[in-house]
């Protein structure tokens, strides 16, 4: 047995699975503190099918609680960003493009040091220690708490960053530090922004991590404990201390996962209603699939492993406004005060969940208290949740071939059975807790993203070398090795660089090992 817990803005959902059959599912409100609402879902599953804390194997858990501390710029830690990279790589300084309040939140200091290589691992500038030990120095003094090191071209060869690594801790022992080759990708001030957001996270990481598992172990479970990351795997709760930024969009991805499974389509649209946004995205291969460009965070370009999702303000919470002439969804919502504010609930306030109560397509809180609205205007506001999510499926597509539609999460009763231009839309067996099952049946990964420089007739040789690291990581991180496979390479040469460079892409992904 196992247990997926995912926790959204409004709700806490949680599933109790034996392989993949769901013994049992709960949704519960999101509480301030959320490990409290944790503990609720746990009770709830409890309460309805018992069973023995002692036989769970292992728990998962998919939060937003770092995405939404970044997007708050709440609880931040005091930030140092190191670049090595002179003499080149000056004209734009570390942080340059964020916005004003995050740099203040995070007390953001920048230092360039002399260092960083070419794309086929050549050194730009020795590393300089000197002035390495310098700015450690200046650091300490500033009361700096997290230090993000990033040197160019660090995918290719991590030499720089990882001995730049060791002075500063050797001079900052208490301080946190996070390596931009680990995190971002090709492409150096995204790959920055990345960890620099990373390390800005690192304390509140240490401190929720903590909070999860005690939530767990308060229930009397001892299992080991995993988080979800953006790409659906997951990653164990040590990985998770140190690489925060990895969860940020671990909401929808586990909602897409979800939907996999429980719709057998492995390459389909899934849209995610929750309770404050509807999140659209694309599986491939029962993965979603990876956005290719440059990822916005909170204002913040960055280039770190995220699913192509496409959000819009339209949840059950979303507030509606206006009348049967002209209806307005969200995009603001009432979130995890639904259950106090919409009128089924005894509230004041119009919400996308008493449309849906006074349309017959849920049934929840007291539906004698929406029967006063006009048939018109509920039937206007249901066409409008309509049209704007059809035309986000639109803009998801590829190909003029039509994808297949399944929709999820609790608010997905708000969709009508079809939706103009991609037909049928499939709404499997619990649905509205597909999140929770994403994170429970989710898998380990391993990821390769790096420029080669490929010799005449070593092609074969460079791929089988990058597809086994790739597999390598993945037993590393926790996957059974029988079950390991590929299953997404990416391929691209680089015209404009000399030697025959080639950027090669590839992610292993197997089940997770369970322990005895």
């Amino acid at each position: 047995m196992r247990i997926g817990i995912d926790v959204g803005g409004t709700n806490t959902d949680a599933v109790l699975l034996d392989g993949r059959e769901v013994l049992a599912s709960i949704k519960t409100s999101t509480t301030e503190d959320v490990t409290s609402g944790i503990v609720a879902a746990i009770d709830g599953l409890q309460r309805q099918r018992a069973f023995d804390p002692a036989a769970v194997r292992a728990v998962m858990i998919g939060t937003t609680h770092f995405i939404n501390a970044l997007v708050e710029a709440h609880r931040l830690a005091p930030t140092a960003a190191v670049r090595l990279s002179l003499p080149a790589g000056a004209s734009l300084p570390p942080m340059v493009d964020w916005p004003q309040r995050l740099v203040d939140a995070v007390s953001g200091r920048s230092y360039l040091v002399h260092g960083g290589h070419e794309f086929d691992g050549r050194h730009i500038a020795e590393l300089d220690e000197s002035e390495l030990r310098k700015a450690a120095e200046d650091m300490g003094a500033a009361g700096v708490r997290s230090v993000a090191i990033t040197s160019v071209f660090s995918p290719v060869n991590a030499e720089f960053e990882a001995r730049a690594a060791e002075i500063i801790s050797s001079q900052l022992p208490d301080v946190a530090v996070s390596l931009s080759h680990e995190i971002g990708r090709i492409g150096l001030l995204e790959r920055e922004n990345a960890t620099v957001i990373n390390a800005a996270l690192r304390e509140l990481a240490a401190h929720i991590v903590d909070g999860l598992a005690a939530s767990v172990t308060g229930a009397g479970i001892s299992a080991p404990l995993y988080l979800s990351q953006n790409d659906g795997t997951l990653m164990d709760v040590d990985f998770a201390r140190r690489y925060p930024v990895a969860t940020f969009a671990s909401g929808p991805t586990n909602s897409m996962r979800g939907a996999a499974v429980l719709s057998g389509l492995d390459t389909c649209a899934v849209v995610d209603v929750g309770g404050t946004t509807s999140d659209v995205g694309v599986l491939r291969q029962g993965f979603p699939r990876e956005a290719t460009t440059d990822v916005s965070v909170a204002g913040i370009r960055t280039n770190f492993r995220m699913p192509d999702v496409l959000s819009i303000g339209i949840g059950g919470g979303s507030r509606v406004r206006g009348d049967a002439s002209g209806v307005t969804v969200g995009p603001d919502s009432v979130g995890y005060e639904l259950t106090s504010k919409a009128l089924v609930f005894g509230g004041d306030t119009l919400t996308a969940t008493d449309i849906a109560v006074a349309a017959g397509r849920a049934e929840i809180g007291d539906p004698s208290l929406v029967a006063h609205l006009d048939r018109d205007f509920v039937k206007a506001a249901l066409d409008r949740i309509a049209a704007d999510v059809s035309d986000v499926v639109d803009r998801m597509r590829t190909s003029s071939e039509p994808l297949p539609v399944v929709a999820v999460g609790g608010g997905s009763v708000l969709l009508p059975d079809e939706l103009a231009g991609s037909g049928e839309v499939r709404r499997p067996d619990h649905y509205a807790v597909a999140n929770a099952i994403g994170a429970a049946i989710a898998q380990i990964g391993g990821e390769v993203d790096r420029v080669y420089v490929i010799e005449p007739g070593r092609r074969e040789a460079v791929v089988d070398e990058a597809k086994q690291e790739a597999v390598d990581r993945a037993v590393a991180a926790g996957a059974s090795p029988a079950s390991v496979g590929i299953v997404d390479f990416d391929e691209v040469p680089i015209p404009y660089l000399p030697g025959n460079a080639t950027r090669i892409r590839v992610k292993a992904v197997g089940d997770l090992q369970l322990g005895a």
